[in-house]
């Protein structure tokens, strides 16, 4: 396993994250622990989940994951073996403490708590913010709308109630996910100016099919020290090249959710497949490991997020670390970025 420093603290976290969100939907507690039991066995001491998990996200379903995560803390006493990474949710359904925006202090207290409770642990290494509370791009979305009198917790404050946090010793370090240039900026700009509490990474997506990362916010993971944790990095599955030629395996995101993972189903994303795949093909190498690899050796890079829903997946995904891609595989890889952009932003 390959690992590199979270931020700019002296926590090393495997360059390969354990993505839990399929827990309690797609997948049983007893796979959730085979697959906790296997990944910790192989390296991988970084875990990812969140209080929305499980996906997609019902009332019904809503933090399950994390009470998955904290049946195998309790049982298998190896709490201390992982760094943990949950999330509290931005805006959102009226079963998350009642909708709205939910980053003030009495509403990020009570989400903490219940996520300590649900994950049996007294601290959490790595508390994000799940997504900005204000309207801006996310998700994917383009044509940025301007609503001046929106009305959102400001940052500081964010910044303050999680300082809390810190000084009471349930959560180690901070992070951001979904987050924009101007956010990540204005965050680590207060912590530095008023002593708050600094951001550390930054979860959005980045794969093959979405590299819009590159643009501004690669040179604030580089230059500041704040990575990414590439979320999606498989693209829900369509970089593995199982929906290739119309296929829908049984059982699959698409095949059981397929209304919900509509963030990938675009016009160029066939095609784009198609040529990745080929690349994979022609230099002999797994076409998931290939698409997983770029995304680990970028520099601006922490960690690369994987979600499995199989064991024979995850060991894929898990050994993904050993290959190497020579220069020519990234040439051609960059030489169909040019020919489909970003299909999928």
């Amino acid at each position: 396993m390959n690992y590199k420093k979270l931020g700019n603290t002296d926590i090393k976290v495997s360059t390969i994250c354990l993505g839990t969100m399929t827990w309690g939907e797609q997948n049983t507690q007893e796979e959730g622990f085979e697959q906790m039991d296997f990944a910790l066995d192989q390296g991988v001491n970084f875990w990812d989940t969140a209080e929305l998990y499980a996906v997609p996200p019902k009332e019904e379903t809503f933090g399950h994951t994390e009470i998955i995560i904290g049946n195998w803390f309790e049982k298998t006493k190896k709490r201390d073996k992982v760094i943990l990474a949950t999330k509290v949710a931005g805006p959102a359904r009226e079963y998350i403490r009642g909708g709205g925006n939910n980053y003030t202090l009495e509403r990020m207290t009570e989400a903490l708590n219940d996520s300590l409770k649900r994950l049996k642990t007294d601290y959490i290494d790595l508390y994000q913010l799940h997504w900005p509370e204000r309207s801006t791009n996310m998700f994917g979305r383009l044509g940025y709308t301007h609503n001046e009198n929106e009305d959102w917790n400001k940052f500081e404050d964010v910044l303050g109630h999680l300082g809390k946090f810190v000084k009471e010793g349930k959560v180690r370090d901070i992070g951001l996910s979904n987050e924009t240039p101007w956010g990540v900026s204005k965050c680590l700009n207060l912590a530095k100016e008023q002593s708050l509490p600094r951001m550390m990474s930054i979860q959005n997506p980045y794969s093959l099919l979405n590299r819009t990362y590159e643009v501004g916010l690669a040179e604030i993971s580089i230059r500041d020290e704040i990575g990414l944790l590439a979320y999606s990095p498989l693209a829900s599955g369509y970089l593995t090249g199982k929906y290739r030629n119309n296929q829908l395996p049984k059982n699959s995101r698409i095949e059981r959710d397929g209304d919900f993972w509509t963030r990938y189903n675009k016009p160029n994303t066939t095609k784009a497949v198609d040529a990745y795949y080929e690349i994979s093909k022609k230099h002999n190498l797994d076409f998931a490991q290939m698409s997983l690899k770029f995304c680990e050796i970028q520099p601006f890079v922490t960690s690369v997020i994987i979600g499995a829903t199989t064991m024979e997946q995850l060991k894929t995904n898990i050994e993904s670390v050993n290959i190497n891609l020579s220069d020519e595989v990234i040439d051609e890889i960059n030489e169909i970025q040019k020919i489909y952009p970003n299909p999928c932003p």
